[in-house]
């Protein structure tokens, strides 16, 4: 890929507006490549579960969970991915995959190792699940990723499979974003397709407003390339994807979004220099969507401080929220 063509308009003018156009440049050079190499091959082989980004046939923004035993992400060649699995019934995903090819982001995550490679490409229904052709792979560091490791493994027969759907999040909802430390972020672009993307923090990094339908979500420093930033510059639908990692559950958005670049909601957060505001159009709720329990062991030590009484949660008990050693 060469330089022009690496980044589109909408992410080269918000790196342009962060000042970091020569650092984005010289990162993209390193981490782009246009197809799925052996290490990736066997890292993908290994998930449990993936993340996926696609745009719905009505144009909402979803982030999804695909779900299936590690083999399932199985590489054909270098363009080339299937996925064993499926998303789960009255998924957004499944819509888009029943519409045709579909632009399709996905994150391929080890929570355990903070390690991450992100695949964008086309994708098609299958007999046996999803053909994906790849036409962008790399990784990102391992910044506020909280490393935790597998520590139960639920049977099927204790999965369900009921979607409780809303126009915007509910009590219950808006606490468990408020606790979280972990959300996906899923963009689009017109040309170029869907992106999936990880945002961590510490718990209540999340601002959720009292009526469920407006969420901040701080930008802390990354790899400067802006991919989803850059997604909502040129179109502001998004979708997100939380996952509880002691239950299972998944909770997933879609809305649109604003960037501030300055104003009180960026001023007063330590160490940030943009916020994406998040208007709710509809969340959907998945009861044991993930069928593997996670524990925290180590929240990343550059996790920025939290702003003057962020959220209405504090820190999880101080056995499972302690900074990397």
């Amino acid at each position: 890929m060469n330089d022009d063509d690496m980044f589109h308009e909408g992410e080269r003018e918000v790196q342009r507006r962060a000042g970091v156009e020569d650092v984005a440049l010289a990162v993209g050079r390193g981490a782009m490549q246009p197809g799925i190499d052996l290490e990736t091959a066997v890292f993908l082989s290994q998930r449990l579960f993936l993340v996926a980004g696609v745009q719905a046939p009505d144009g909402h923004v979803w982030a999804s969970l695909l779900v299936s035993p590690p083999g399932f992400a199985r590489t054909l060649n270098a363009t080339h991915l299937r996925l064993l699995a499926a998303p789960a019934p009255g998924d957004p995903l499944a819509e888009a995959l029943a519409a045709g090819p579909v632009a399709l982001g996905l994150l391929a995550l080890e929570p355990a190792t903070r390690t991450r490679v992100r695949c964008n490409g086309t994708a098609v229904s299958t007999d046996s699940g999803i053909l994906v052709t790849v036409a962008q792979v790399f990784g990102n560091c391992t910044k506020y990723i909280g490393a935790r490791v597998p520590v139960a493994l639920i049977s099927e027969g204790h999965t369900d499979p009921a979607r409780r759907t809303g126009a915007h999040l509910n009590a219950h909802q808006r606490e468990l974003l408020r606790s979280s430390d972990t959300v996906f972020v899923a963009s689009a672009h017109p040309e170029r397709g869907a992106d999936a993307s990880h945002r961590g923090g510490r718990p209540g990094f999340l601002e959720v407003d009292d009526a469920g339908r407006r969420i901040l979500l701080p930008d802390y420093t990354g790899n400067r390339m802006f991919q989803t930033l850059g997604n909502l510059s040129v179109d502001p639908r998004i979708g997100m994807l939380m996952i509880d990692w002691h239950t299972g559950l998944t909770l997933q958005l879609t809305g649109t979004a604003e960037i501030l670049w300055s104003g009180p909601e960026v001023d007063c957060r330590p160490d940030v220099d943009r916020v994406v505001a998040i208007e709710v159009e509809a969340v959907a709720e998945q009861a044991c969507a993930l069928p593997v329990r996670y524990e925290l062991r180590h929240a990343h030590r550059l996790n920025p401080p939290l702003p003057p009484a962020a959220g209405t949660s504090g820190p999880p008990p101080a056995s499972d929220w302690s900074e990397d050693p």
